[in-house]
């Protein structure tokens, strides 16, 4: 242990720092490989469905393994068809501003207690400023593309984003107030003391809301009116083939995943275990093992929702994002700054 500590200390600061970036990458890129296959597992078994149970390794089936595999070499030997007078380089550009932001994201968060690419102070700003960016890559493909189908689908979807993207601002603001810090593992640390003592609970409210505006922002159902097959044939993306096609799908699944390691840090505790009084147990105790944990129960959840509710109306969404999101975050921010004055909850 002591060797292998001595020879990273020796390797230079740069390939430290992508020596950290590719073991970040590497998993959360095989898990939104992996989210598509457990998507449609999942889904069938609520559905009294089969699923993916072929594509295996070396001859073997193993209930279907390796069909994101599969999926990806396909899509890799697809054409990558570009409209005529559509605008190359924007076409080619956008799925990559869609994707880019929901990895880039990932330099904060914090796995276990010091194991972050980057301790920012600002990280909550930077979280925001980035999954705020995830919007241009949608408008810049409707546009590019030269479609009416698609420019319509890119307003639409623009318009959901932005106003969900609004309420999870105002929520995030009120883990501002609780955990009395921008600094992601400054906001986990503020909940330690077990599960009554992380924000879920003096926060219900703004997690209901930051959790339900981040499966609309990620255009997932019962949010997915950008790609109402009926209603504008398949969305902003409709021109795009191949492996352009697929990085804006493998940009949904990871926002997927983001959202539900987010929701674990700012509202569940991130990496601290719901046993207060065995913090140091192997495996019961904090560590990276409970944030994998969250995050996939809310990746869980995210499934979940698309077995179980229709596609809602866009004037319905559009409502729920404006007359009611909205003015509840609004209100539970005066609650919060009454809790806070009284010194009730994370203010006790």
């Amino acid at each position: 242990m002591e060797m292998l500590t001595d020879f990273w200390n020796w390797l230079p600061l740069p390939l430290q720092i992508l020596a950290k970036i590719i073991a970040i990458m590497v998993p959360v890129m095989l898990s939104v490989a992996y989210v598509t296959y457990a998507e449609r597992k999942i889904i069938g078994y609520m559905q009294v469905r089969i699923g993916p149970n072929r594509v295996g390794f070396f001859g073997a089936s193993l209930w279907g393994l390796g069909q994101p595999i599969a999926d990806a070499v396909k899509l890799m030997f697809k054409e990558i068809i570009i409209p005529t007078n559509a605008s190359r380089f924007l076409f080619l550009v956008a799925p990559i501003l869609s994707m880019g932001p929901a990895l880039a994201a990932w330099a904060v968060v914090p796995f276990d207690k010091g194991w972050e690419l980057s301790n920012v102070n600002a990280g909550l700003l930077y979280i925001l400023a980035l999954t705020s960016m995830g919007v241009y890559g949608v408008i810049i493909a409707g546009w590019a593309s030269n479609s009416k189908y698609a420019m319509m689908g890119a307003l639409r979807s623009a318009a959901q984003v932005v106003a969900y993207e609004i309420a999870m601002g105002f929520a995030l603001v009120g883990v501002l107030m609780a955990g009395g810090s921008l600094n992601l593992g400054d906001i986990i640390a503020k909940q330690q003391g077990g599960v009554f003592s992380w924000f879920w609970l003096p926060l219900l409210p703004l997690f209901f809301v930051y959790f339900i505006s981040g499966v609309a922002e990620t255009n997932r159902a019962p949010f997915d009116v950008a790609e109402g097959e009926s209603e504008i044939v398949a969305g902003f993306h409709v021109e795009y083939s191949g492996m352009a096609f697929a990085v804006f799908f493998l940009a949904e699944y990871a926002n997927i995943i983001l959202i539900g390691a987010l929701t674990s840090i700012f509202f569940f505790g991130g990496w601290l275990s719901p046993f207060a009084s065995m913090a140091d147990v192997p495996l019961i105790g904090d560590g990276i093992q409970w944030f994998i944990f969250k995050t996939f129960f809310f990746v869980f959840v995210f499934l979940w929702l698309r077995a179980t509710f229709p596609r809602f109306r866009y004037d319905q969404i559009m409502r729920l994002g404006w007359k009611v999101f909205i003015p509840v975050t609004i209100v539970w921010l005066f609650v919060e700054a009454v809790m806070a004055v009284l010194h009730v909850g994370p203010w006790a």
